[in-house]
């Protein structure tokens, strides 16, 4: 049996005895139905794994003994920072979900001029909270000890002026001809901002190259706002992340 990453909120420390929350207890009970004696790996988001076994087991409480911890391996050495004007239904949660899986770093979702979603400042909450857990699960699955941050959500225009001065600024335009792999030297850090299903107005585009954000593309094809994300992410990680050395 696979060993599985279970992410938990508490303090984590080596060679400690406790029960674990009742969420983390619930799905290692009820989904995937471990008992006494079964190995897991914990994580807070600290960077660092904590195996861990099975001590105690009932219906409602799951009682774990954890060993010495262990530094990830998963996460890329290329910062990242996706800015993804919302996008309707569940592609938002497609652009989280594998999004953490290509190993970003954090993601800010943005309202533009053609976002076709409108949140109040409850929903906006209660979405940010909705795809918090969507990147924990996908941080689970994918091995990763830390978690991408989701910020608040806020105007193409406010995201792009904070990002100015950090890195290597990014906004897809498949009208551009501008090509990633022409880009020198290698960055460490890249923020990539991906429109909504209409794309990012001209006059966006001009804001976002005001605050130093180069324009780019990936070829003649339009691609889908979530698809967008996840291969601009690919594309960086194959350029300057994961796969840079191999």
């Amino acid at each position: 049996m696979r060993i599985p990453n279970i992410y938990t909120p508490l303090k984590l420390s080596q060679h400690e005895q406790f029960d674990l929350n009742e969420s983390a207890t619930a799905h290692l009970i009820k989904v995937l139905r471990m008992k006494e004696g079964e190995q897991l790996r914990l994580f807070n988001g600290s960077g660092k794994f904590f195996p861990a076994t099975i001590i105690q087991a009932s219906k409602k409480h799951l009682t774990i003994q954890t060993h010495n911890s262990e530094l990830t391996k998963t996460e890329s050495r290329l910062q990242t920072h996706l800015g993804q004007v919302i996008a309707r239904g569940d592609r938002m949660d497609y652009s989280i979900q594998k999004s953490t899986e290509m190993g970003v770093s954090e993601i800010t979702p943005l309202f533009s001029e053609r976002c076709e979603v409108k949140l109040n400042a409850e929903r906006q909450a209660k979405r940010v909270l909705h795809w918090q857990q969507i990147s924990i699960s996908a941080a689970e699955q994918c091995g990763r000890a830390t978690v991408p941050i989701i910020h608040s959500p806020m105007r193409v225009e406010e995201w792009t002026a904070r990002q100015k001065g950090r890195g290597l600024s990014l906004v897809l335009h498949h009208r551009d001809t501008q090509k990633l792999s022409d880009i020198s030297p290698a960055p460490t850090e890249v923020n990539l901002l991906i429109g909504p299903e209409g794309g990012l107005s001209a006059e966006e585009i001009a804001a976002a190259q005001g605050d130093n954000f180069l324009s780019t593309t990936f070829g003649p094809r339009v691609l889908r706002t979530e698809t967008a994300s996840v291969t601009s992410l690919s594309i960086v990680q194959w350029l300057w992340g994961d796969l840079a050395t191999v």
